[in-house]
């Protein structure tokens, strides 16, 4: 068995309001698993992830990545190991054009500008972006901003990929398309999404969330057997096929 690589301990988060988002929220990833974090809206999902490389800070438990406490001074090191894809591309698309958007992380970590251009450029045509290399983010379609959003963070290779919703609003080509690519990648996956489908193609492992609780862990096929289960956690059996 791999040794894990994320721990999750006993997180706990309120909102601004005194709202519980999360409450004692525990689990572990191993080197190479792939995990789908399933739940209804509203369940913490994304409040979770948010917590995976330091951009909230919980009100009780914590984070583990490779060992090292995510806060304080360890957090450029765990950002740079934790790719995380936000459910909204527009917070991740900021500068003049796509090139440099996705340019922008390798240049940060210190790469010549010349690879960093060549993996950026690369990345783009994977993912069926070529030919919008100088385009601003808001004249691209709302599938293809979730597009770009998702090459800003593969292009900086991350040991573990964090995406949140990632084939919101992608048509079926594109849908395709992006779970072929994350189906060939090796890192560690984590990836909150409402398309069973999708986790399914993707995922061994599902973990379910439930008002800020884990109300279920195990295999995802066998948490995706029972319609009946499935409603009980909000959730709807829905198995159009990948593809």
């Amino acid at each position: 068995m791999s040794a894990p690589v994320l721990q999750v301990r006993d997180l706990a988060y309120d909102y601004a309001d005194g709202t519980r988002a999360l409450a004692g929220v525990s689990f572990s990833v191993n080197a190479g698993e792939r995990v789908a974090l399933l739940g209804p809206t509203g369940a913490g999902k994304s409040t979770l992830l948010l917590h995976l490389n330091g951009l909230l800070r919980p009100r009780a438990g914590g984070v583990q990545v490779h060992d090292l406490d995510v806060g304080g001074e360890n957090l450029r090191e765990v950002r740079r190991r934790v790719g995380l894809v936000f459910q909204e591309p527009d917070d991740q698309l900021f500068l003049p054009t796509l090139l440099e958007d996705v340019a922008f992380g390798p240049l940060n970590e210190g790469l010549d500008p010349h690879e960093a251009e060549h993996r950026a450029l690369d990345i783009l045509s994977e993912l069926g972006l070529a030919g919008r290399e100088e385009r601003p983010a808001h004249h691209l379609s709302g599938g293809e901003r979730r597009l770009a959003a998702l090459a800003t963070v593969l292009v900086s290779r991350p040991s573990i990929l964090v995406l949140d919703e990632p084939t919101g609003s992608l048509d079926a080509a594109a849908r395709e398309r992006v779970v072929g690519l994350l189906t060939r990648r090796e890192e560690t996956l984590l990836v909150a999404t409402h398309d069973l489908p999708v986790a399914r193609a993707l995922c061994g492992r599902g973990i379910v969330l439930v008002e800020g609780r884990v109300a279920a862990d195990g295999p995802l096929e066998e948490l995706l057997a029972s319609p009946t289960r499935l409603s009980g956690y909000g959730l709807r059996a829905s198995f159009d096929p990948v593809g």
